[in-house]
């Protein structure tokens, strides 16, 4: 058995705020966590996960201190976890609503690291807010809210439900997604999300979209490496067992998996 993968994760971001601050202890923290879904959807007897920790201008260490490009380095792929709104600053946008805000510290460190994993030719892989960061990384922009600036749309997240919230999506024909799912035309996703994808970004192409109301639910880089993002949770699919015209997301991660392989035993770039 040859070296394992090594798949870097990007961090979710804890920021203390009141009152869950005022609990004390760890909480008064800012916290770097991994998702054990994403986590446990990635390992395997041949893949190791690492999560990258963010670097922010009030920790103790200087952004001039270390170099997300080494992670890019010595890691062979990337997954960008979902999470927290991105800040319509980050698309040249000002909030709509407070509530819409997101997390501008996490923006800065996710597209550092998005760049340094494209300048290596490392694979990449975008969920949910992964997918959104994806396309603004490559100069797209988002709906703020679905359901305030897509009044159409279908319900795209029901926080009661979580990732019980479930629609239909269309795959686009001769993409490589619908490659992977041969004879499926339309499947059913989860869906946690209320931003989407608003404007796409440079080189990316859309590869399905939500049923009935065309949502970006998929894209894909057309540069020289590989980069895919989706909407949906596939995580959350591998931890139960799935109905009939849910998609299982196997196809996807050994897609991902077997680019990172290629990429491994391919010399670096130069």
């Amino acid at each position: 058995m040859g070296q394992p993968l090594l798949i870097g994760v990007s961090a979710r971001i804890y920021h203390p705020q009141a009152p869950v601050r005022d609990l004390g202890g760890v909480f008064t923290k800012t916290l770097h966590y991994l998702e054990q879904s994403v986590a446990h959807w990635l390992l395997g007897k041949d893949v190791l996960v690492v999560m990258i920790p963010a670097i922010e201008s009030d920790g103790m260490l200087a952004a001039s201190d270390l170099s997300l490009a080494a992670y890019a380095d010595h890691l062979d792929g990337l997954v960008l976890q979902g999470g927290s709104d991105l800040a319509p600053e980050t698309y040249g946008e000002r909030p709509l609503a407070p509530e819409w805000s997101g997390d501008r510290v996490r923006d800065r460190y996710e597209m550092d690291l998005f760049e340094a994993f494209v300048a290596a030719g490392k694979p990449v892989i975008g969920i949910c807010r992964g997918c959104q960061l994806i396309n603004v990384a490559l100069g797209g922009t988002l709906y703020q809210d679905i359901a305030t600036q897509v009044p159409q749309a279908i319900e795209h997240r029901d926080p009661s439900k979580y990732d019980l919230q479930l629609h239909r999506m269309r795959l686009l024909p001769g993409t490589r997604l619908a490659q992977l799912y041969p004879r499926v035309e339309q499947a059913t996703i989860n869906s946690i999300h209320h931003q989407a994808i608003k404007q796409l970004g440079r080189d990316l192409e859309v590869e399905a979209v939500a049923v009935p109301d065309g949502i970006v639910e998929a894209i894909r880089w057309r540069g020289p490496s590989y980069v895919f993002g989706m909407q949906w949770h596939p995580e959350f699919l591998h931890q139960r067992e799935l109905h009939a015209e849910q998609l299982d997301g196997k196809p996807i991660l050994d897609d991902f998996l077997a680019a990172v392989r290629a990429r491994k035993g391919a010399p670096p770039r130069t």
